[in-house]
């Protein structure tokens, strides 16, 4: 028995970021930087930073009830709830199952999706793809991170990148040739070990030496991701706009995982879109890896930028190291 496919697209957004502002001036007073240096080098101004005791699913549950209230839907009418993070409450059960108690969505079949900073666009794929071919009808995508946890604070080359934050997207059935258009998803695990955290894994169990060796913080290799992030932006955004049948002429907005500002002007020079169709706040929350895009999304609907038939690029880079691009006709 076949099933027709049904168009699937985003019907409400919600997004939220913790109080506490750590800017440029006070990482001057933790590491060897400048704000001067900062601001050249990432175009980031400030960040924010959860309170020790706040876990991601916490950052999660503000989200998910403003898309929530957005898309009129109730929490029991949730088939499934995806949560995109590499900063989980703990290793199992995942973030989606406490997610989904808390939120008092029962009936939601829930599970996590850990591929660093594209896990959003990752999520919105997977259950775009349930829904579409049902039976679910209405889907929570969520890209939640507490990066402060596993961020090396004695590591200026690292430490003034990232964020805490958390956005969210409410999926429905919509009219046919709205919503989902196409994707291009992708890894090369080759280059793997240029973003990682090395222990509390099978590979590298916790021990004394490894919290001593401060193992359990995030590692990067800048220069390499860098040189990844612009090539695979950039062709990963061609192939799904053309699997679209789309041109980049047609794309009106652009949202790319916010990083770093110099791998998102690169990227709009390649792909030949005027620079003032991308949306940013890198400045404002600086990377904040899986929630970066739905955090951006949520600004630009709330301040209503997204019109009825825009066409949507969502482009993404992240651990593995992966890539995951998305066009969508709003």
């Amino acid at each position: 028995m076949t099933r027709d496919l049904r168009s699937v697209g985003i019907v409400g957004t919600g997004s939220y970021a913790p109080s506490r502002v750590l800017t440029n001036f006070d990482l001057e007073k933790m590491v060897d930087t400048s704000d001067e240096w900062i601001r050249t080098r990432t175009g980031i101004v400030e960040r924010r930073i959860a309170d020790p005791d706040v876990a991601t699913s916490t950052l999660a549950l503000a989200a998910a009830h403003a898309a929530l209230e957005s898309a009129c839907v109730k929490p029991e009418d949730l088939d499934l709830i995806v949560v995109a993070t590499v900063t989980p409450d703990m290793f199992f059960p995942c973030t989606a199952s406490i997610l989904q108690q808390s939120l008092g969505a029962a009936g939601a079949t829930a599970f996590d999706i850990l591929v660093g900073c594209t896990g959003f666009v990752y999520g919105l794929a997977a259950a775009g793809a349930l829904l579409a071919t049902g039976p679910y009808d209405r889907a929570l995508v969520i890209g939640a991170e507490t990066l402060s946890k596993i961020t090396d604070w004695q590591d200026r080359s690292s430490c003034v990148l990232f964020g805490d934050a958390a956005g969210a997207a409410v999926l429905a059935p919509v009219a046919d040739g709205r919503g989902i258009l196409s994707y291009s998803l992708g890894n090369d695990g080759a280059n793997a070990d240029a973003l990682k955290i090395p222990a509390g894994g099978s590979r590298m169990p916790s021990s004394e030496e490894t919290v001593a060796n401060r193992l359990h913080y995030l590692i990067m290799n800048g220069p390499e991701i860098f040189k990844f992030a612009v090539r695979s932006m950039a062709e990963s955004s061609v192939e799904a706009v053309s699997r679209a049948g789309l041109s980049m002429s047609d794309i009106d907005i652009v949202i790319p995982h916010q990083a770093n500002l110099r791998i998102i002007e690169a990227a709009a020079k390649r792909l030949n879109i005027p620079y003032d169709r991308f949306v940013g706040n890198l400045d404002r929350y600086g990377n904040t890896s899986a929630a970066s895009i739905p955090l951006a999304l949520d600004e630009v609907v709330r301040q209503r930028r997204i019109h009825p038939g825009n066409h949507l690029l969502l482009c993404s880079f992240g651990a593995g190291l992966s890539w995951g691009t998305m066009v969508l006709r709003w």
